[in-house]
């Protein structure tokens, strides 16, 4: 049995900053990674389907370079040099983060699959063979989450993709159909319709995107179509089949139908990795749903037990992992008491134009009982993208009619995550609408146009 002060199971976006915190606080610390350090998002999420994104949009560049003045009158999609571009810079960001853990002193990484054996006791089966038993006063679970696998007749038997193994494709699918319209759907729809797939979207929703207001969610859904892909909201399968092709048996909109396609992709959420944690010996609680339950300083059931990230449920971004790290830090290290309460949820949607959001959408803030007023502005008034030659999408906020602060912002548009960001920093700094109105932004960027989303509402 080997003691630490600190043991961390998963090398994720929180696990990883945070063991170099403890370590370099004088605490001897371990982190156990069952697979590879970075976790979903260096390996399978954000880094790799971004840099594919990036290709992807290369591929419509290309495709409607006629419009500015560059006609392609050729162009070839090479996946495997794609896929070779994304492993390289995957690696990249991996190696360099299990190199900056090894180099931390006071801090051991171990490869392997941990589970509890008691109250602070962690057994692991270590990916050389063998075990070891560790124990320590405080632990930290940040395990991540997997693809939930629907209850479908028949998606056993064929070889499905889930938003990881897509990412090991050495051809371009004929035709693509998402069983789901996640975020991380939509991604996908785009970048492999760009490639040259022929790509449905099946969402079990009666209404698209239906978190978002229903003017974003139109807005999104028509640039999406517009390059072609098929949505079917109200849609569940029920049974796949496969022969020559992929059979999906499915209800869209109270009516039957066969679709036919070469490969299907998974998208219909995410489950917590806790299956394997053997967590009840430990005393920690899951919900429902298997993800563990904490308070607002992402504590758990158990005393010195702490979850991180998508683990715990709620909001799963790798920003959100990684502030995570920054509760607990600041709480342990310096007793400064902070919690999650009420903090920021920014995300952005990387299709293209991306979708960036922060705070209130209108009808949660007409459902929370705030007096409103609504700014919104299409791109194609703005001189940047007219300019630029992408015209596609709207800006949208949501104001409190009488202190005139920012409720919520959403953006679909070419570099709409980082408008959103300002927005999100005149929240946070608590400035109205007005002054953001009358405030000189530099000529011409994407950020002037904050000038002119709130012009309507100028009462001077």
């Amino acid at each position: 049995m080997k003691k630490y002060d600190a043991i961390i199971i998963g090398a994720g976006q929180a696990g990883v900053p945070l063991a170099k915190k403890l370590a370099g606080a004088g605490m001897k610390t371990v982190i156990i990674e069952r697979a590879l350090v970075g976790g979903t998002c260096i390996n399978y999420g954000c880094t790799p389907t971004k840099t594919m994104v990036a290709s992807a949009r290369m591929a419509y560049l290309a495709k409607n370079g006629k419009a500015m003045g560059i006609p392609v009158s050729k162009y070839k999609v090479d996946i495997k040099a794609i896929m070779k571009r994304k492993d390289k810079i995957v690696a990249q960001f991996h190696d360099s983060a299990e190199r900056h853990l090894k180099k931390t002193e006071n801090l051991d990484l171990v490869f392997g699959d941990a589970s509890f054996t008691g109250v602070k006791t962690v057994s692991v089966t270590l990916n050389k063979g063998g075990k070891q038993e560790f124990t320590a006063d405080h632990i930290f679970i940040n395990t991540g989450g997997r693809t939930a696998i629907p209850d479908i007749e028949g998606i056993t038997a064929v070889n499905y993709l889930t938003s990881t193994t897509i990412l090991d494709l050495k051809e371009i699918p004929k035709h693509l159909v998402i069983i789901g319209a996640s975020y991380i759907a939509l991604e996908y729809g785009q970048m492999f319709r760009r490639f040259g797939s022929k790509v449905t979207i099946l969402d079990r929703s009666l209404r698209f995107l239906s978190r978002e207001d229903e003017d974003i969610a139109a807005c999104l859904q028509e640039i999406l179509e517009g390059e072609g892909i098929t949505i079917h909201t109200n849609a569940k399968a029920l049974a796949v089949k496969k022969s020559k092709q992929i059979s999906i048996k499915a209800v869209i909109n109270d009516k039957l139908k066969t679709l036919q396609c070469s490969h299907v992709l998974l998208a219909a959420g995410r489950v917590p990795n806790t299956d394997t944690l053997n967590l009840p010996v430990a005393g920690v609680k899951k919900d429902e749903k298997g993800y563990i339950t904490v308070n607002e300083k992402l504590e758990t059931s158990a005393s010195g037990i702490y979850a991180l990230g998508d683990v715990k449920g709620g909001p799963a971004f790798t920003h959100i992992a990684y502030n995570d790290h920054i509760v607990i830090a600041k709480n342990l290290l310096r007793k400064a008491g902070v919690t999650t309460k009420e903090r920021p949820v920014p995300y952005c949607v990387f299709t293209d134009p991306e979708l960036g959001r922060v705070g209130m959408t209108e009808q949660e803030a007409r459902a929370a009982g705030h007096d409103i007023q609504i700014a919104t502005l299409p791109m194609k008034y703005v001189a940047r993208a007219i300019e630029t030659g992408d015209t596609r999408g709207m800006m949208k906020a949501v104001l409190d009619t009488k202190t005139e602060q920012i409720l919520g912002v959403a953006i679909i548009g070419t570099e709409g995550g980082e408008m959103m960001s300002v927005l999100q920093m005149a929240m946070a700094g608590g400035v109205t609408h007005r002054a953001l109105r009358e405030m000189v932004f530099a000529h011409p960027t994407y950020s002037e146009s904050i000038n002119n989303l709130f012009m309507a509402l100028d009462k001077i």
